[in-house]
C-alpha cells in the first residue's frame, strides 16, 4: 500500500481494573490501528486535540509524527505526567496500525525480536484466597491472617502452582508497626516484620518462581537501605521504588549501599526521565511503564541505553490486555528484557477486553500477525465505558 493518509484519531475511557483509554488511529485506506495509555484525567482530551496534528499525515511515519507531537504540545508539559501519556497512546497505535499497512508484526517495526514470547510476572496479593469481611476484633483478627508470613507464602504457591515462575507482592501492604506513615520511617519491629514476609515467600516457592516486592516509594533513605540490608540473604528478584522517585542522589545511594537488587523508573517519563537514574547507576533493574512512560519505540530506546551500562529492563504494567500485548512486542524486541508485569489476575474481566487469547501459561507468545494481533472487544468497551465517555468507532 503506498498511498495512506490518517483521517481522524478517538479516545475512549473505561472503567475496568484501572482506568483504560483506548486510542484509535483512522486511515482513508479503511484500516486502523489501536492503542492504550495510562490511566489518568485529561488524557482523552489531549489525544483527541492531538487529531488536527495528525490528520493527512501517513501513520507509517511513526517517529517524526510522535516527535512532532511532543513539540506541539510543550506548552502543556511533554516532559511528563499525561501528555506524555497521550502521546503514549497514539504511539501504540501508529505501530498497530503500521504493521497492518506492511503486513508486519509491531516488533518488526522495533527491529526484530529476541525471543518469541515475553515472560510474565504476576502481580498477588498476600491473603486474597482468605476472602470475608468481618466487623471490629473479627476484622482486626482477619487482617492479621491475611499480613501474615504465611499467608504470602500461601498466596505465593498458589500463583507458582498456576504455573508463573515470576510473582510480586506488594510489600508495603501493611503497615503494621509503622508508627507514622507520614514519616516514611520503618522501626526495627517494622523491618524484622517485612524481612519475615520475605524470607516466608521466597523460601516457600524455592526456585520455582522468582519473587518482587513492591514498597511503592513509602521510605526515606535510612530506611529504605536498613530494609534491603535485612533481607540480603533471601533470594529477592527486586526490591522496587523503596523511596520517593524524586531525588536520585538518595535512590542511587540506596542501590550501592545494598547486594540487594533495587528496581525503579515506573513513575519515569520518556529517556530523558531515566537517563540520569542510568548514567549513575542508580538502579540495578529499570522499570519504565510503556503506555505512560512515551510508547513503544521510546521505551525500546530506554532499554537501549539502560543495555549500554548492561542494566536489565523489566516493564511495570496495569493495562487493559491491549496495553499489555503492546507490552509484550517491546519485550521480545530488546535485549536485555526480563519480564512484563501482568496485573490482571484478580479481574474476571481483564480478559474480555480483546477478542483473543493473550496470556499462555507464564508469557505473552507473539507471533507474526500484522500490528498488535489483538483485537478491541467494543462490547466489553461500552460495557464498562466512564461516564460521560462516547465510544470510538468500529475498526
Amino acid at each position: 500500500m503506498t498511498d495512506v493518509e490518517i483521517t481522524d484519531v478517538q479516545a475512549t475511557q473505561v472503567d475496568a481494573d484501572w482506568t483504560w483509554t483506548f486510542v484509535r488511529v483512522y486511515t482513508d485506506a479503511g484500516v486502523t490501528g489501536t492503542g492504550e495509555c495510562y490511566w489518568g484525567p485529561g488524557v482523552s482530551d489531549i489525544v483527541e486535540d492531538s487529531a488536527e496534528w495528525l490528520e493527512g499525515e501517513d501513520p507509517r511515519d511513526i517517529e517524526p509524527l510522535v516527535h512532532r507531537l511532543y513539540e506541539i504540545h510543550s506548552a502543556t508539559g511533554s516532559l511528563a505526567g499525561a501528555t506524555v501519556s497521550a502521546i503514549s497512546g497514539i504511539d501504540i497505535a501508529l505501530h498497530d496500525l503500521a504493521g497492518k499497512l506492511e503486513e508486519q508484526p509491531a516488533y518488526r517495526l522495533l527491529g526484530g525480536a529476541y525471543r518469541d514470547e515475553a515472560r510474565i510476572y504476576v502481580d498477588c496479593h498476600a491473603g486474597a484466597h482468605l476472602g470475608g469481611a468481618f466487623e471490629g476484633a473479627k476484622q482486626e483478627e482477619h487482617d492479621r491472617d491475611i499480613y501474615s508470613p504465611e499467608s504470602y507464602a500461601d498466596a505465593a504457591e498458589m500463583v507458582a502452582d498456576e504455573g508463573h515462575d515470576a510473582i510480586k507482592f506488594d510489600l508495603d501492604a501493611s503497615k503494621r508497626y509503622e508508627k507514622d506513615r507520614h514519616n516514611r520511617h520503618l522501626n526495627a519491629e517494622a523491618i524484622d516484620y517485612k524481612a519475615s514476609v520475605v524470607e516466608a515467600v521466597t523460601e516457600r516457592v524455592g526456585h520455582d518462581a522468582d519473587v518482587a516486592f513492591d514498597c511503592h516509594w513509602n521510605y526515606a533513605g535510612d530506611s529504605a537501605r536498613r530494609l534491603a540490608a535485612a533481607v540480603e540473604d533471601y533470594d529477592v528478584w527486586w526490591l522496587e521504588d523503596v523511596v520517593p522517585p524524586e531525588n536520585l542522589e538518595v535512590q542511587r545511594e540506596v542501590t550501592q549501599a545494598t547486594d540487594t537488587t533495587i528496581c525503579a523508573g515506573e513513575n519515569a517519563f520518556r529517556t530523558h526521565g531515566v537517563r540520569d537514574m542510568v548514567e549513575r547507576q542508580g538502579i540495578d533493574v529499570l522499570q519504565p511503564d510503556m503506555p505512560k512512560f512515551g510508547g513503544m519505540r521510546e521505551t525500546v530506546k530506554a532499554a537501549n541505553l539502560a543495555d549500554d551500562y548492561y542494566i536489565p529492563l523489566a516493564l511495570h504494567n496495569v493495562s487493559s490486555p491491549l496495553g499489555t500485548k503492546a507490552g509484550a512486542h517491546v519485550g521480545v524486541s530488546v535485549s536485555n528484557f526480563l519480564a512484563l508485569e501482568w496485573h490482571g489476575r484478580d479481574d474476571p474481566d481483564w480478559d474480555t477486553f480483546v477478542e483473543e487469547d493473550v496470556i499462555e501459561g507464564g508469557s505473552i507468545p507473539v507471533s507474526d500477525e500484522p500490528g498488535l494481533g489483538v483485537t478491541l472487544d467494543l462490547d466489553a468497551v461500552e460495557e464498562h465505558m466512564k461516564e460521560g465517555e462516547t465510544l470510538i468507532d468500529e475498526a
